[in-house]
């Protein structure tokens, strides 16, 4: 058998990584507050960024999650509501530390919360200098 190696002149297909915790949460938010449809592919599943995907959603944003992808249905920046309960971090620190930027905004009342280590953890809160 005669074997012959000739030269690459490229490289072509496709490359998946794994689900990054950090751009999971943010793509949720980021699709959350655009206008109309958006397709999340290899989003991280870990409990964190559940966590973020059930605060927006209890603040009416439409989340499918199918298969390996979810849709969300963004509301705008204004489209958000008042949630029936608590918004729940669970044990999010990047849901506790994000979503307050978002929310204080808003022209409802909402409370967020967490878990009992996540209420543990130190939180300084910045002051505005005027």
């Amino acid at each position: 058998m005669d074997l012959k190696i000739t030269q690459a002149t490229g490289l072509k297909g496709t490359v998946f990584v794994p689900g990054d915790k950090s751009i999971s949460h943010r793509a949720l938010i980021f699709a959350a507050l655009a206008a109309g449809e958006t397709t999340i592919t290899n989003l991280l599943t870990a409990a964190d960024c559940l966590s973020t995907l059930q605060c927006l959603r209890q603040l009416g944003v439409f989340i499918e999650r199918q298969d390996s992808s979810v849709l969300v249905r963004g509301v705008g920046l204004r489209g958000l509501k008042e949630p029936d309960n608590f918004l729940d971090a669970g044990n999010s620190g990047t849901a506790i530390r994000i979503l307050p930027g978002i929310l204080v905004g808003q022209s409802f009342f909402s409370i967020l919360t967490g878990d009992d280590s996540l209420r543990s953890r130190p939180m300084e809160i910045g002051r505005a200098h005027v």
